[in-house]
């Protein structure tokens, strides 16, 4: 057996994951409010990259016959801005609390009572344990209570969901003895056993249901009313508008941001400093070319979507067609996890509304010969739209529903009608009888 040394050569080809690479497929997932985030703080490192809001529309003459991109369609910015909210809950009960006129002591002990407080107005600590920390006794603690409940709106700084109603009740004057039997037992009431809680507050249904429309007047959440101030919704990245020729589609030009590369600045610096200058200048065209690429991919996936999806757009969800995300990206010729990256994080405002564009991508469901398959989406859509138009006295079943889809031309399983249900937070059709009781549906 002889040993001996042998070279070889031999050529291959891989794809090495730069940091370039991996940074340029971070820009494809980021929305515009992020994308400008990272530009600037990329200028505050790099003196020859200036962000700049917003940027000279892109032509529309690349776009597919049919589907076009927009001139200069912004987005509406004072319909996304949020209204005044109000004074915090935190700011109205200290404010509430200087009006009581207590002494020094009990406004200290008042404000560990205030740390307590929970969004929604109740205490979010026993008792004990709060008059311990402000140092009280229980029944001063107790009386301190008493006065921080007469502060308005009625029902905040109770310890359960029981007496806050009960503050509200004795404030609207409604405190009857049945009334206060209905919330001694609002176990039986949340499991919607309204026989059970007839036998428990001895009174017939008549009685019973007169009381729950009394307590449906209510808040159980009597602090939430100061932080219920909607948050602005976030501006979308994509905008579909219809022209004469067709569905427009237009990167949002009021939040998408553009990078300049000052290349003129380089001129400032000693010549000692080249090297420096040379690779900043390299970064930022790098990087003006990066963020211009991210926006045609995520016009041309957006294109795509919009072109697929005219049903929707005309008639809402229940026309939405079945999509993948392969079938985009053969379309555009990308890889489809380009495409997974695009949709993750941008929105899509349409005449329908502004939808998340990773919504759009839905399964098929099988059909029956000569029909067109659905989407989860429009089945799931049209699920919903059962339930609502059912009768409460005899709420639709899975089976039921599964039934009516399946006649319509989707097939459909018993299961699948309650996955959907499920996703939709829709009860089944028993707890929704249920509900329709204790409402007063029925």
């Amino acid at each position: 057996m002889q040993l001996y040394t042998a070279q070889s050569f031999a050529q291959r080809q891989s794809l090495v994951v730069t940091a370039q690479l991996q940074q340029a497929i971070c820009l494809l997932q980021m929305p515009n409010a992020e994308l400008s985030s990272f530009i600037e703080s990329q200028s505050e490192e790099n003196p020859f990259i200036e962000l700049r809001l917003p940027p000279a529309p892109a032509p529309a003459s690349a776009l597919p016959r049919g589907v076009a991109a927009a001139a200069d369609d912004d987005w509406d910015r004072v319909a996304s801005l949020a209204a005044d909210p109000g004074p915090s809950l935190y700011v109205h009960v200290t404010e509430e609390i200087a009006r009581l006129g207590l002494s020094a002591g009990e406004a200290r002990a008042a404000a560990v009572f205030l740390d307590a407080l929970e969004p929604w107005g109740w205490l979010g600590q026993p008792l004990d344990v709060l008059a311990a920390r402000a140092g009280l006794a229980t029944d001063e603690a107790e009386a301190l209570l008493a006065r921080l409940q007469k502060i308005e709106p009625a029902g905040l700084f109770a310890r359960t969901l029981a007496e806050c109603l009960r503050l509200q009740a004795e404030e609207q004057g409604l405190l009857t003895p049945l009334f206060a039997a209905v919330l001694e037992n609002l176990p039986l009431l949340a499991a919607a056993d309204l026989r059970g809680l007839c036998r428990a507050c001895s009174c017939d249904m008549d009685e019973l249901k007169a009381v729950l429309r009394q307590l449906r007047g209510l808040n159980p959440k009597p602090g939430a009313m100061f932080d219920a101030a909607p948050s602005p919704q976030r501006p979308p990245d994509l905008v579909v508008t219809r022209g004469p020729e067709g569905w427009r589609v237009d990167l949002n030009r009021s939040t998408l941001p553009t990078v300049v590369v000052r290349a003129d600045a380089a001129e400032s610096f000693a010549r000692s400093a080249a090297p420096y200058v040379g690779e900043r200048l390299s970064v930022a065209r790098w990087l003006a070319r990066a963020v211009e690429h991210r926006n045609q991919t995520t016009l041309k996936v957006g294109v795509e979507v919009v072109r697929r999806q005219r049903g929707f757009l005309e008639e809402g969800l229940s026309r939405m067609a079945p999509m993948t995300l392969r079938e985009v990206a053969d379309a555009i010729g990308v890889h489809e996890s380009t495409v997974s990256r695009v949709s993750s994080g941008m929105m899509i405002a349409t005449p329908q509304g502004t939808f998340p564009l990773k919504s759009f991508f839905t399964a098929a469901l099988s059909a029956r010969e000569g029909d067109t398959a659905g989407s989860a989406a429009a089945v799931r859509h049209r699920v919903r739209q059962l339930v609502q138009g059912e009768s409460p006295e005899d709420p639709l079943s899975d089976d039921a529903i599964a039934k009516i889809i399946s006649d319509e031309g989707v097939t459909l399983a018993r299961r699948t009608v309650a996955k959907y249900r499920e996703q939709l937070n829709i009860p089944s059709s028993v707890n929704r009888r249920r509900q329709a009781l204790v409402t007063g549906a029925l």
